[in-house]
């Protein structure tokens, strides 16, 4: 959901919901970067100290951190945890109740004293209830809604002439965990399932195709556009009418239909070929 690198030298955004976190603090992401920059200086003299530790001249080191907190959203609890580790083995790591640091390898010990000496696992520890917790909450109740959030698509009959399949577009649905597909009868028909496809304002589009041309005109009736949505109860069952069918020779319109449930509009742009 968040990166930086010292290439860049820029704290950005990973997932698109995270803007909606950070809309309400428009210095989010600048304050970021420079407590990244900050970061990054401090981790370069961690690395430099421990292959000092370690006697090394030379060659690749990696020094990893894996820092985070727990919130209980029934008990309250908080609770964190801070690690290193370098080259892929456990390093030196806080104790989240006696605000002290445990070493993991001899070598460690130094960096152990100097961060308990200058108050480092105090500091570190009210940096995760006071940011890291508060932070927590706000995704946990961003992602809530966005988890939670349910949009109805428009559907369409399209065609490009009267002998070709009959497509059915429903477009401007969310989340992506749906279903779209033909019936006949009220019995799915596994001849296309529609691959689900992402629109530009972040809903979602799938169509199928029939092929209708053996079957008499008065007997299309009999087929239906059938879309699931996760979450939603109700099937959006919508009847193939010969008359709602659009093509390059007629005007798009949408199909209106009625359901039961709260629907959300999306705007729709169809390119016609």
């Amino acid at each position: 959901m968040y990166y930086y690198d010292s290439k860049t030298r820029r704290a950005v955004p990973k997932q698109e919901w995270v803007n909606g976190v950070t809309e309400e603090d428009p210095d989010y992401w600048e304050r970021n970067t420079q407590m990244d920059i900050s970061d990054e200086q401090q981790q370069r003299g961690n690395i430099e100290a421990i292959r000092e530790a370690f006697n090394l001249t030379e060659g690749l080191h990696v020094l990893q951190w894996m820092v985070g907190c727990d919130w209980d959203n029934d008990t309250e609890e908080i609770s964190g945890f801070s690690k290193f580790a370098f080259d892929g083995e456990d390093f030196v790591s806080l104790d989240w109740d006696t605000q002290t640091y445990v070493a993991a390898r001899p070598q460690a010990l130094a960096l152990k004293q100097k961060w308990e000496r200058i108050g480092e696992g105090v500091r570190h520890k009210n940096q995760l209830i006071h940011f890291c917790v508060v932070w927590l909450k706000k995704i946990v109740r961003s992602v809530e809604k966005m988890l939670t959030r349910k949009e109805l698509p428009l559907v369409w009959f399209l065609q490009k002439s009267s002998s070709s399949p009959v497509t059915c577009l429903a477009t401007g649905f969310y989340p992506d965990r749906a279903m779209l597909f033909w019936a006949k009868d009220g019995k799915e028909l596994e001849e296309d399932v529609g691959e689900i496809l992402p629109n530009h304002d972040g809903t979602f589009q799938s169509s199928v195709s029939l092929d209708l041309s053996s079957v008499p005109t008065e007997d299309w009736g009999r087929y239906s556009c059938v879309f699931q949505l996760s979450g939603v109860k109700d099937d959006l069952i919508t009847k193939l009418d010969p008359g709602l069918i659009r093509s390059n020779e007629k005007k798009l319109t949408p199909v209106i239909v009625a359901v039961s449930v709260s629907l959300v509009v999306a705007g729709v742009v169809l390119i016609r070929k």
